[in-house]
């Protein structure tokens, strides 16, 4: 096959570049095509996706962590081709918890390659936010409060590969404060106080098993809530977290819905995709098979 690149030499913090002779041998050995672009970063590397005539290729890929891949596919989404080929990742970077929904893991290069087929396609939905001029795309997970906190602390640890989130939620958990909260989900409005609100495409978020019960091809977005919790609550209910067993936490609430709003009292950051893009308040909602991606 022909297939388009996009590379992040910096996902994983610097693993990706380490690794990128490895990938292009394993994708040249298995008989394909390859025409690489470095990304550039943010709405950069959306751009330069969107401008990139897809015409002559059988695939795009993103190589890189979850960030990554939220840059490619908006760019990918907003190109105009008409027929656009599967898009596909190489989980090279720090948390690749999308490609945990299609079964592999971080560093699986060789497994996605030989799996790679223009019949095994899956469509999956994607999340679209808007809390600023224009709307963007999330595949993953997007998250106020809490979660988004330790994104903040997380980036400075990346270096640390997963372990880096499991830093920052033990420095945030130090100091634990509930933010007024007003949620509507299709329509039925919440007024909590909250730790976190977190709306999931899929079930993972790094390595944490955030949203059991998500599907990313199910037209609906998985609202997770923790409420009032003091610090040693926090830390002793962590490791539900790894298996999913904290949806059953009385300080938990579990919704679904399609269109989402968000409203705090303080302007709090936004993460879509372990990345931060904004504050609140947000709007979300939900595009049905938005891309076909490689299975």
């Amino acid at each position: 096959m022909k297939l388009l690149l996009f590379y992040n030499d910096f996902a994983g913090n610097g693993r990706a570049k380490r690794q990128k002779d490895k990938a292009l041998h394993l994708l040249k050995n298995a008989g394909h095509d390859i025409t690489l672009i470095a990304t550039q970063g943010g709405d950069k590397t959306s751009r330069i996706v969107s401008e990139t005539s897809f015409e002559a290729y059988d695939g795009v890929f993103a190589a890189g962590g979850d960030g990554t891949l939220m840059e490619v596919a908006n760019g990918y989404i907003q190109n105009p081709a008409k027929k656009k080929p599967p898009l596909g990742i190489l989980p090279i970077g720090t948390g690749n918890a999308f490609i945990r929904d299609l079964g592999y893991k971080t560093g699986q290069l060789k497994e996605v390659i030989e799996n790679l087929d223009v019949s095994n396609t899956k469509w999956v939905d994607a999340g679209i936010a808007q809390n600023g001029s224009a709307p963007f795309y999330f595949f993953n997970i997007i998250g106020v409060g809490f979660t988004s906190d330790v994104t903040v602390t997380a980036l400075k640890f990346k270096w640390l590969g997963n372990f880096a989130y499991t830093i920052g939620i033990f420095y945030r958990a130090l100091n634990l404060k509930t933010e007024p909260t007003l949620l509507e989900v299709d329509g039925k409005k919440y007024e909590l106080d909250t730790l976190f609100v977190e709306v999931s495409n899929t079930r993972y978020t790094s390595n944490f098993l955030m949203a059991p019960a998500a599907n990313f091809d199910d037209g609906l977005l998985d609202v997770t809530i923790l409420k009032k919790m003091n610090t040693f609550q926090l830390i002793k209910s962590f490791p539900k977290i790894l298996t999913g067993e904290h949806i059953h936490l009385h300080e938990v609430m579990s919704i679904q819905g399609k269109d989402i709003k968000i409203s705090t009292k303080r302007s709090k950051a936004v993460s879509p995709d372990g990345e931060l893009k904004g504050h609140t308040p947000i709007t979300i909602g939900v595009k049905p098979k938005a891309i076909e991606f490689f299975a």
